[in-house]
């Protein structure tokens, strides 16, 4: 009898060819070549192996094919060589450039783009409810204009068909009909406008559990920085946890908060949040809005930089983007360089301190830097105070008693409206007496209320 070889179960991993453009004038991060290398590694982990590239400088896109004419032509011999079944463009294709390339290529051949890329990793990565319904609403805003051309359906009727043979319809269906494209694209509508409502159903629980949080009176720290630079390895080194952790980009989607105790028997919130990556498709920062807003809510962000990586310095520009987008600028940030043991030289690693907001070089692998990391959060949130001038109404007594209770208080008054208070209160507290503040070149308050006589 002869012995069974056992067979892989899994199928094989498709092929991928890679396309980048650089543009004449047009500001970016990473250069070409090393954006490729990172759409790579996108494409690794969707499941893809890279068989090529093709590059091309130009002034503008073509109008109808991206990439000219003769860069197509050549494109589609390269892909016939290499056996490709996949074509991945760098830059998002409009809809328009993705149906010519998708027609130049042929049937067998997908058209790509890296905002669709990152969406099928978003998509396998997404465990939480929460985080499939955030990626569900990504995918289909972005495919919705997309939508003519993705299948072969989308020809038929989808009125008629009854009746005589060569009508279009039976009784009352004769005619027309509606393309089934449009039945398509209204699903997809209503479908949107669910998720939607769902969503804010989210969103409004994370509000209520961050004022829970709030009256708790222990500050949140959310840590932010490049996808895979580290963050969820950091999280369980100090709080000896086991959040996920995979070295590949993306790994972590749904927010894990934990607590931390801090050197002189503080605590703090710490929250692992989705990574960051230069070109982040709008579609994702719109539909995670919930889950980023962990991040704005803050009131202190973490920063991880993998020190290691040679792009560290662009990487970390490209979160300095994204904090601006979310309006997350204004929160204080202490930063993690990240890997050191991965340098050839760790004492190098000093000398890129300079560049960055109170930074701290550390191993989240090995533990190095942590306890000094440790030391400089919980000064950044208990001993850094902020000179401050607010005027409170009555109605906000919460803050008219946590000035007294957290901060430094040197001059209050009493008025018809409100309190007018000055003095310095710690840097995690700002943000909850933005609302309220006053304008430095501020003179006298109104007036104080006269006592009531005996």
């Amino acid at each position: 009898m002869t012995k069974k070889t056992p067979q892989p179960t899994n199928p094989p991993r498709e092929k991928a060819f890679l396309v980048g453009v650089e543009l004449f004038q047009q500001k970016t991060i990473l250069s070409l070549e090393d954006s490729l290398t990172e759409l790579e590694l996108l494409s690794d982990t969707s499941g893809l192996d890279v068989v090529g590239e093709l590059t091309q400088k130009l002034d503008r896109p073509h109008v109808k094919t991206y990439i000219g004419p003769g860069k197509v032509d050549e494109l589609k011999a390269l892909v016939e060589e290499t056996q490709s079944q996949v074509v991945i463009f760098d830059d998002e294709l409009s809809p328009r450039h993705q149906r010519e390339l998708q027609l130049a290529l042929g049937k067998n051949v997908r058209v790509l783009d890296r905002t669709a890329l990152i969406l099928d990793i978003f998509a396998q990565h997404a465990h939480t409810s929460e985080g499939m319904l955030q990626v569900e609403l990504a995918q289909y805003e972005y495919y919705l204009p997309r939508l003519t051309g993705q299948w072969t359906h989308l020809e038929r009727q989808a009125g008629g068909g009854g009746g005589r043979a060569g009508s279009t319809g039976g009784v009352g269906l004769r005619g027309p009909g509606e393309t089934q494209l449009e039945v398509d694209k209204r699903a997809i509508r209503k479908r949107i406008s669910q998720l939607k409502k769902e969503l804010e159903k989210v969103r409004a629980h994370r509000m209520r559990y961050r004022a829970q949080r709030k009256r708790s009176r222990i500050p949140t720290v959310a840590l932010v920085g490049y996808t895979n630079a580290g963050k969820s390895t950091l999280l369980n080194k100090i709080t000896r946890s086991d959040v996920y952790v995979a070295d590949q980009l993306f790994a972590t989607l749904d927010p894990t908060t934990r607590r931390v105790e801090l050197p002189g028997g503080y605590q703090a919130l710490f929250t692992d949040t989705v990574g960051f990556i230069q070109k982040l498709p709008t579609t994702l920062v719109e539909s995670f809005h919930a889950t980023l807003e962990e991040i704005a809510e803050a009131d202190l962000l973490l920063h991880v930089v993998d020190i290691s990586h040679p792009n560290a310095l662009n990487q970390s520009e490209a979160v300095q983007e994204t904090l601006d987008t979310i309006e997350a600028h204004h929160i204080p940030v202490v930063t993690a360089l990240n890997k050191v043991d991965r340098l050839r030289d760790p004492e190098s690693a000093r000398d890129v301190v300079k560049s960055f907001s109170k930074a701290v070089a550390i191993s989240a692998l090995d533990g190095t830097g942590v306890k000094d990391l440790l030391q400089v959060i919980q000064e950044e949130l208990y001993e850094t105070y902020t000179p401050i001038r607010v005027r409170l109404p009555y109605q906000q007594g919460a803050l008219i008693s946590l000035f007294h209770e957290a901060g430094q208080v040197e001059l209050v008054e009493h008025g018809r409206g409100g309190v007018y208070m000055q003095g310095r209160v710690p840097g995690r507290l700002l943000a909850q007496f933005d609302s309220w503040q006053v304008p430095n070149n501020h003179q006298e308050p109104e007036e104080p209320e006269e006592e009531a006589e005996l």
